[in-house]
């Protein structure tokens, strides 16, 4: 920050008076300016490998993390990295992979305050015959646009799934 406001004010001041009146050497802002014009070895070598990394997180469409992008790397491409240095890359460039966690909880938390509802069947799941006991069953699944959920009915007997507006067993 020092070295950036010597090089605009440079023109008004000498680079000798404000090195001393700012506490740094005028060789440490030489040095400084010439690293700003001469990108060093590992700079270019990090960009060239960022846009390797970019180049393979792109073919998977975006769903590699860091942990296959460097087996890419290293098993597909044949290049010696290391995983910290791949993981720093794609963290600076702004580049994560597809994560899917589970939840600690399940869609459904019971009240403990809530009365059971009344066992109709007596767990009695083996009927007789079809059209006596009806079972249903709903579940979530996570999509690209939010969460999708399939509700069925199914004739306990034949195992059969009603369909909707029908009046009999499908």
């Amino acid at each position: 920050m020092i070295f950036r406001f010597m090089d605009v004010e440079k023109a008004r001041f000498p680079i000798r008076f404000m090195a001393s009146r700012l506490g740094v050497s005028p060789s440490g802002f030489y040095e400084w300016r010439h690293r700003q014009s001469h990108p060093s070895v590992r700079t270019v070598e990090d960009q060239q490998l960022t846009e390797t990394i970019t180049e393979i997180w792109a073919q998977s469409r975006g769903t590699y993390g860091s942990p296959r992008v460097w087996a890419e790397l290293r098993l597909g491409q044949g290049i010696n990295v290391s995983r910290k240095r791949v993981e720093r890359l794609m963290r600076q460039a702004g580049i994560e992979g597809v994560y899917r966690r589970r939840r600690r909880h399940g869609t459904t938390r019971r009240n403990p305050h809530a009365v059971p509802s009344d066992d109709l069947v007596n767990r009695q799941f083996h009927p007789a015959g079809p059209d006596r006991l009806w079972v249903a069953d709903v579940t979530e699944h996570a999509s690209l646009e939010g969460k999708v959920y399939l509700a069925v009915v199914i004739d306990a007997w034949s195992r059969r799934v009603r369909l909707p507006g029908s009046t009999q067993a499908g």
